[in-house]
């Protein structure tokens, strides 16, 4: 399994509209977890689970896309979409030295 993170920070005054909007998305079929910094609020973390590299890879680029649905939401996001960050992670097999 691989997983998929997209980190960002939602700007106070748009918080409700996240939520609300947010709140809509099905996350596309996919394994989706939505979690929120308790150390640091309106910073969240998307987990995108995935069987493969490659679908990993596809739903970064779905997910950070221009022309994706999910695009909407770095308006709310200081500093734009340059601000939403994505990383893409895969299992390590046997024991780490």
């Amino acid at each position: 399994m691989y997983i998929c993170f997209v980190e960002y920070h939602i700007a106070p005054e748009f918080e409700q509209t996240y939520r609300s909007w947010i709140a809509e998305k099905p996350g596309n079929g996919e394994a989706f977890q939505l979690y929120e910094g308790t150390d640091q609020p309106l910073l969240f973390v998307e987990v995108w689970e995935a069987a493969s590299e490659q679908e990993a890879l596809d739903i970064k680029k779905e997910r950070c896309g221009e022309r994706s649905s999910w695009h909407e939401m770095a308006g709310w996001v200081p500093g734009g979409s340059a601000k939403v960050h994505s990383w893409t992670f895969k299992p390590i097999s046997g024991r780490l030295a």
